[in-house]
């Protein structure tokens, strides 16, 4: 598929294109360059953070996620000399980290079926009847309570694995489709398949909390529109840049006639956003012991690399 520009028009908002991984990697590679034991400290920390919020937002268990941060960091030491890309130790870190949370997943007994169809994901007419009559809003416009971020993270901790992980990964972590691809040792075809359906079922999940608060919408047994149908399929590809270029033309055609595919997707886009601005944070009360035990660790594996020798093999 050749990438096309990003569309123009009123339907994008360019702040949700632009990939950035954690700036917490770029400057823990950093100081780990000064060779300074306080430099050190402070990028083990980095990384910790980096960890502890990947693993809460897959595992969703704080003791889960300390146990994984430990493990993670511990199995990486030796190897962090060797880094001087911080796409590199992205991808080590959470192809670590994500092989440490598979293992210790508690299964939800809340849990959907692990295979996400399309089409269940997808509004019914009611739905997309109550879409036209709503205003349109902005990604910005929105804020992130603490009530609505509580929400956001039952949503997505909901989502079946093999979709969450994509999902973690791409719009929370910031990786490109690419390198969830290395992270995950799956197909990029792979990657974005997934990725549209975990932000469907997220956009679903938070839509119906919002109408257990308001109103109920009655349910349809009714089809959707079929043009509609074939534009919520490549949504994902056209908000991301990836779509190519007759295709895009045509869904951009399609919106500007359908004011129900227009407010759904200012809801998937509003979706994608939140997901983006929610961080789990860092309070463990043993990150800190946890810390001085990894620099002792981190120190002892610079050392075996010979006093004053560059690392020979830089993982880049």
């Amino acid at each position: 598929m050749q990438a096309s520009a990003y569309p123009a028009g009123d339907y994008l908002y360019p702040a949700l294109y632009s990939f950035c991984m954690r700036p917490e990697l770029e400057q823990a590679i950093e100081l780990l360059q000064h060779h300074d034991s306080s430099d050190d400290e402070r990028a083990l920390g980095l990384l910790q953070a980096t960890v502890f919020n990947f693993s809460m937002k897959v595992c969703g268990h704080r003791e889960d996620a300390e146990d994984t941060m430990q493990e993670v960091l511990l199995k990486s030491l030796r190897y962090l000399p060797k880094f001087d890309s911080p796409k590199a130790l992205a991808v080590w870190l959470y192809k670590v980290a994500r092989n440490n949370c598979l293992m210790k997943r508690r299964r939800s007994k809340f849990a959907p079926k692990e295979h996400l169809s399309l089409e269940e994901l997808m509004p019914n007419v009611a739905e997309m009847k109550a879409l036209a009559s709503e205003p349109r809003n902005t990604p910005e416009a929105q804020t992130l309570r603490v009530e609505e971020a509580s929400i956001l993270r039952k949503a997505v901790l909901r989502v079946p694995p093999q979709y969450r992980l994509v999902l973690v990964l791409h719009d929370m972590e910031g990786l490109d489709a690419a390198d969830v691809a290395r992270v995950l040792a799956i197909r990029e075809g792979t990657v974005r398949v997934r990725l549209h359906r975990a932000r469907l079922f997220v956009r679903k999940e938070l839509a119906k909390r919002a109408k257990s608060r308001h109103r109920r919408l009655p349910t349809s047994t009714l089809s959707r529109p079929r043009r509609c149908k074939d534009m919520f399929a490549a949504l994902s590809d056209y908000m991301d840049g990836v779509l190519d270029d007759s295709m895009c033309d045509e869904l951009e055609k399609h919106l500007n006639g359908c004011v129900p595919c227009e407010n759904f997707l200012d809801s998937l886009e509003r979706t994608i956003a939140q997901c983006r601005s929610l961080d789990s944070g860092c309070r463990s009360k043993t990150a800190g012991k946890m810390r001085k035990k990894l620099l002792a660790e981190y120190r002892r594996a610079v050392e075996t690399l010979g006093e004053g020798s560059h690392p020979g093999a830089k993982l880049s």
